[in-house]
């Protein structure tokens, strides 16, 4: 668990780490190694869990990769699946980390709400209900790692 103490908004006590694949940890579907091996030191502390529509459809050559259980979403309804699989967690316990439109009602249900703008870009909808929006998934998993960080963004 990471408990992280914001002034003027209280304890968080985040047990799930929810990361959607492409667009946010994966670019064309590979997911960096350096980002696995934040991934890793971050299961040490959180369940962690790798929800994805498989767009580009390489999952199967990064499964074995990760510190993650795997969630599949398919057609139709994807964004509906990602909330309730964040419901399902006991959505004030998790973390989500997101890009995509089928992301927005799993980001708006997270305790924490991580948005990544990297190269495969970000949806207007996840900007605007997201906690935090950085750069790279390098970034969004660094924050988690120094959650003073956090601190600093979203105290009041």
């Amino acid at each position: 668990m990471i408990s992280i103490d914001i002034p003027g908004r209280g304890l968080y006590e985040l047990k799930n780490l929810v990361l959607d694949m492409n667009g946010t940890i994966a670019v064309d579907g590979i997911i960096q190694d350096d980002i696995l091996e934040r991934i890793g030191r971050l299961s040490k502390v959180l369940d962690i869990y790798l929800i994805t529509a498989d767009t580009h459809g390489k999952l199967e050559s990064q499964k074995g990769k990760i510190a993650a259980r795997i969630e599949r979403v398919s057609p139709p309804g994807e964004a509906q699946q990602k909330a309730d699989f964040i419901e399902s967690l006991n959505a004030s316990s998790c973390v989500a980390i997101g890009n995509g439109s089928n992301d927005i009602e799993m980001l708006k249900k997270a305790s924490l709400a991580i948005v990544v703008v990297d190269r495969e870009g970000c949806a207007v909808g996840a900007l605007q209900v997201a906690h935090i929006i950085v750069n790279s998934s390098r970034d969004a998993l660094d924050l988690l790692l120094n959650t003073n960080r956090i601190i600093a963004t979203l105290r009041r």
